[in-house]
């Protein structure tokens, strides 16, 4: 599928917090534009996107814990 590396392209060397606020326009833009019938396929990605990010830091606290304090 086209729109997961295109998703994955366009987040790629951002920060977590920039990268959770990945959006459905900015992948179907990234694309081009898209037929509203084959929007679905964008707007999947974007959110599976943002779910495995969130997925990812709600099940590692201690790596969350140390990119605050690196950050800090």
């Amino acid at each position: 599928m086209f729109s997961d590396s295109v998703a994955t392209e366009t987040i790629e060397g951002k920060s977590r917090d920039e990268a959770v606020k990945l959006s459905n326009k900015a992948v179907a833009d990234a694309l081009g534009g898209l037929p509203a019938q084959e929007k679905h396929c964008s707007n999947l990605v974007a959110d599976a996107v943002r779910a495995a990010i969130e997925d990812y830091w709600s099940k590692n606290k201690d790596a969350q814990r140390k990119l605050e304090k690196s950050e800090s």
